[in-house]
């Protein structure tokens, strides 16, 4: 039960309700107190006009007598009517009685009308005869007080009073329930809205794809209202968290990808070195034994290699800052063609540099590498008589650097993955080396490190790559 009445406490539907509920109730009884207030200042006047008229009667007939007060009550006074005169001398009053028999007022009666000041209207609670509006007027040497009793205006009132209690609380119980009824009505739309945050709570978002997750119905996300803005602002947040959820699990994947294409990279030296010094434990010979070291020492330099890459890209994945200092482009290209021209003298290599240096900011040795492993690509996948041709040119706020070849091209399903790490190209194209795949990646990482880009193109005789950094 306290539960129970915990949540009613807590629900805005309920909430809102009373809420209404003590807004009605407050506007009945201001409405009734200035309605009450109303008639009665309203009743008062027209009781003070029959008081007036009633004095004038009694006025008259005193004229009549000569000053003195009459001995009966003036015709056509009302039952009820009390008069009194006050002179210097004494003080007499009667009152006309319901069955219209005029009677002497008690002396008590006759004080409380003496307090009332002549000239006003004042309300008497005269001593056996109940309320009574009273007017007191100078006459000569006498003060004619005269009064007419309130009680019809008391039972008027009382009565309207009563039936402002009934209405207003027939009204009061009218608007709770119309406003139960709204109320609840009018926020579905936001249960409708929870429903669905409590569908997605429900999912399991630790690990795995997330795929699509439940959203607010359309017709519930009208930007008009406040629950549509409600809608709204969830399905953009559910949009954002499945982007998120899902680019989480990418990187999952692709970790697992990573640590699994490098430790089968790592295997195959290590292995070989594995093979070698067993084999060198187990011949004397001399000569096989300085083969088996120089193996060793090969595969050791390609497993540090490798690992090197693979320290490298982990720095760059995890935000480590660059060296930020003025690069010559024009120099490191020259520089570049220049190397690859002397290991790979059976490839024709062309350069193109504008006449003045093309300075960017940046990592020297960084992008010095990303120009070398672009040119080592070209090199190990093209055959001999290929040409190479860079070239160094400023377009649109951005130092480009292009590498083209005119070799057989990269196949066009291994284009969308040439710049994901351990992709190699197809065996149809020729390779004079062993690589682990990783210098593409490397160089698109660098890149990114950069803020620039590096785009691929390639078809049979005419492949491109344009390195764009911001200049």
């Amino acid at each position: 039960m306290r539960s129970r009445w915990g949540f009613a406490a807590r629900s805005l539907s309920v909430r809102v309700a009373a809420a209404m509920v003590v807004l009605v109730a407050v506007v009945s009884i201001v409405i009734g107190v200035l309605t009450t207030a109303a008639i009665s200042s309203y009743l008062t006047k027209q009781l003070d006009g029959k008081v007036e008229a009633s004095q004038g009667r009694t006025i008259m007939a005193l004229t009549k007598g000569g000053g003195g007060p009459p001995p009966d009550a003036p015709h056509g006074q009302d039952a009820g009517t009390v008069t009194a005169y006050l002179t210097s001398s004494g003080a007499t009053g009667n009152v006309i009685t319901s069955d219209g028999v005029v009677a002497e007022l008690s002396d008590q009666a006759i004080d409380v009308l003496d307090v009332q000041t002549a000239g006003t209207n004042g309300t008497l609670d005269v001593p056996g005869l109940g309320q009574y509006r009273v007017h007191a007027t100078q006459v000569g040497g006498i003060t004619v007080v005269t009064g007419l009793p309130t009680k019809d205006i008391d039972d008027t009132i009382t009565s309207l009073i009563g039936w402002e209690v009934l209405f207003g609380g027939v009204g009061v119980l009218t608007a709770g329930g119309v406003a139960v009824l709204v109320a609840r009505r009018q926020l579905r739309p936001l249960r409708r809205v929870a429903q669905t945050a409590r569908e997605v709570a429900g999912l399991p978002l630790d690990t795995g794809e997330i795929g699509m997750t439940a959203r607010v119905p359309e017709q519930l996300t009208d930007g008009r209202t406040e629950v549509g803005q409600v809608a709204v602002a969830l399905n953009t947040l559910l949009g954002h968290m499945e982007n998120a959820l899902d680019a989480r699990h990418r990187s999952e994947l692709q970790v697992r990808q990573f640590v699994a294409d490098a430790s089968h990279e790592l295997r195959t030296p290590l292995t070989t070195i594995h093979g070698y010094a067993q084999l060198s434990l187990r011949q004397q010979d001399p000569e096989l034994f300085t083969h088996a070291m120089g193996k060793v020492m090969v595969e050791t330099t390609r497993m540090a290699a490798l690992v090197e890459d693979l320290l490298l890209l982990a720095r760059l994945d995890a935000g480590r800052p660059l060296d930020r200092r003025p690069v010559d482009l024009s120099r490191l290209a020259r520089d570049s063609v220049t190397d690859a021209e002397i290991v790979a003298p059976s490839h024709q290599w062309e350069l193109s540099l504008p006449r003045e240096p093309v300075v960017v900011i940046g990592d020297e040795q960084r992008l010095h590498q990303v120009v070398t492993n672009l040119l080592n690509n070209a090199r190990r996948h093209t055959p001999p008589g290929t040409t190479v041709a860079v070239a160094v040119t400023v377009a649109d706020h951005s130092a480009v650097l292009t590498i083209h070849d005119n070799g057989p091209g990269i196949p066009a399903d291994l284009q969308p993955n040439v710049f994901r790490r351990f992709t190699r190209a197809d065996t149809s194209r020729t390779r004079d080396s062993g690589g682990a795949g990783l210098g593409l990646s490397l160089a698109q990482s660098i890149t990114q490190a950069h803020q620039g880009t590096l785009t691929l193109t390639s078809t049979p005789g005419n492949t491109n790559f344009t390195l764009a950094l911001p200049h």
